[in-house]
């Protein structure tokens, strides 16, 4: 898709911004002049490095929603271009906005408008905008795409019980009429545009691979099209699941105005310091590789690779406001880290040390074993040790190893008293959270084997008991 022509063009060119580590995606639509956003992450130098390379000018930002899961950079945005910033009238935020409410048309271009669609249910105040298109001047608009947000997601929704258990029952009624209106009001060939849904806990329900949709194809295979109300609710309250702590504190950021991230390199920090900050109980993170991380590391540091959900597991772990410095291979995966964790408000770092652990302290290095299911089965035949599942509990309910211990990853910090003595194994589903468990318990002198392997693929064809969802 070429983005780099500033000549009008009769179909709006529309671009996914994605957060892959959160889950989520922003969106920078345009007619080869001028641009819209919608739902822009904190970072916001990537998005305007993108209507920079495109030549257009950002003219308006859109929010679907007040985010739960990432700090917005929608009123930077706005304040960085001179966009009108449209946040709903209904919401009560701290800064000035253009309100906005059902209906409302934004001409945002000759050939380029937006309107929005009240479609509560994610919140009570959600809305959804239909990016409409003319051909030319004066000629008719018609649908082009829809931004629905944490409204209908491929094959999904947005999950309705962020806002507190007393909201639950009435936001899911409202998620499915808000589901149908769309699919009533846009026609097929209307692309679906959802913010949440590619790995984020906003979501409920799956939606699988998916990388694009249309109002007909939800038609055909979104349970909320497909299944009759009562059925639905019943199976999307049934399947609601835990989600990361740290989104508690995401809402009223948002409601506050946030404003554009420092992303300064933190301050370099010595053997001496980063000694202290763990003897403080500071936090220190290692963001290397679980492989690397196994093989040696500080004692007392714990392990949130870069190569996973980095910021959503640790913003779920971490106790809100506990000093952070972190270690890393290089200056540039510091730099990664530190824009993932502004993103969800976490802006202050006590420092960083970058090269290998052996540059970090003076001391023994630690390390433990890692393994495959396999070898677990293998040992079991020779000794006892305990089989630590840290997966959560609907995961463990669809299928575990006998007599294994489930303490989900988000439960660990408060439960390490519930960890039986002795030898661990822990094991989640694929190696990412059991190397961050691995890294609690090891801190804690608990003698731990890191499995790193698919747990779906490979436990029970190893040998592994399993016992299976009733």
């Amino acid at each position: 898709m070429n983005t780099s022509t500033s000549t009008t063009v009769s179909t709006p060119v529309i671009i996914p911004i994605d957060t892959p580590t959160l889950g989520d995606r922003s969106y920078l639509a345009h007619d080869g002049q001028v641009a819209v956003v919608i739902d822009p992450q904190r970072d916001i130098d990537r998005v305007l490095a993108l209507a920079s390379d495109a030549g257009v000018r950002i003219t308006d930002v859109f929010e679907t929603h007040i985010h739960n899961d990432y700090v917005t950079g929608g009123l930077a945005l706005a304040q960085a271009t001179g966009a009108r910033y449209h946040v709903n009238a209904a919401d009560d935020v701290a800064y000035e906005r253009s309100p906005i409410s059902d209906d409302d048309v934004v001409e945002v271009s000759p050939t380029m408008r937006v309107r929005a669609i009240a479609t509560p249910g994610h919140t009570f105040t959600h809305l959804s905008y239909a990016l409409e298109a003319a051909p030319g001047d004066g000629e008719a608009f018609e649908p082009v795409g829809v931004f629905t947000g944490g409204s209908l997601l491929f094959g999904a929704t947005g999950r309705p019980d962020l806002l507190g258990h007393d909201h639950t029952h009435d936001l899911v009624h409202h998620q499915f009429a808000s589901a149908h209106r769309l699919a009533e009001e846009l026609p097929e060939h209307t692309h679906v545009l959802p913010t949440h849904g590619f790995g984020s806990f906003c979501s409920t329900g799956s939606t699988g691979d998916t990388t694009a949709s249309t109002i007909g194809d939800e038609k055909r295979q979104n349970p909320a099209l497909t299944r009759d109300q009562e059925r639905w609710v019943a199976d999307t309250l049934a399947g609601l699941d835990a989600y990361p702590a740290y989104y508690a504190h995401m809402a009223p950021a948002n409601e506050a105005g946030p404003s554009a991230p420092d992303l300064t390199a933190p301050q370099t920090v010595d053997k001496v310091t980063l000694a202290a900050h763990i003897a403080a109980g500071e936090w220190v993170v290692d963001l290397r590789t679980r492989t690397a991380f196994a093989a040696g590391h500080v004692t007392g540091t714990l392990n949130f690779g870069l190569d996973g959900q980095f910021a959503t597991y640790l913003g779920w772990l971490i106790p809100w406001g506990t000093p952070l410095t972190l270690l890393g291979d290089s200056a540039e995966q510091v730099a990664d880290a530190q824009r993932e964790l502004v993103r969800i408000g976490i802006d202050h770092l006590e420092g960083a040390a970058t090269g290998t652990p052996d540059q970090w302290t003076d001391n023994p290095l630690g390390s433990f074993e890692r393994a495959v299911f396999a070898d677990l089965a293998q040992v079991r035949h020779h000794r006892p040790v305990t089989v630590l599942d840290v997966r959560r509990a609907s995961e463990f309910d669809d299928g575990h190893i006998d007599g294994a211990v489930n303490i989900p990853l988000h439960e660990l910090l408060s439960r390490i008293g519930d960890v039986p003595a002795g030898e661990v194994w822990v094991h989640c589903a694929g190696g990412y959270r059991a190397s961050i468990a691995a890294s609690v318990l090891a801190a804690r002198g608990i003698p731990i084997v890191a499995v790193d392997d698919s747990f779906g693929e490979n436990a029970a064809s190893s040998g592994m008991p399993i016992t299976a969802a009733a």
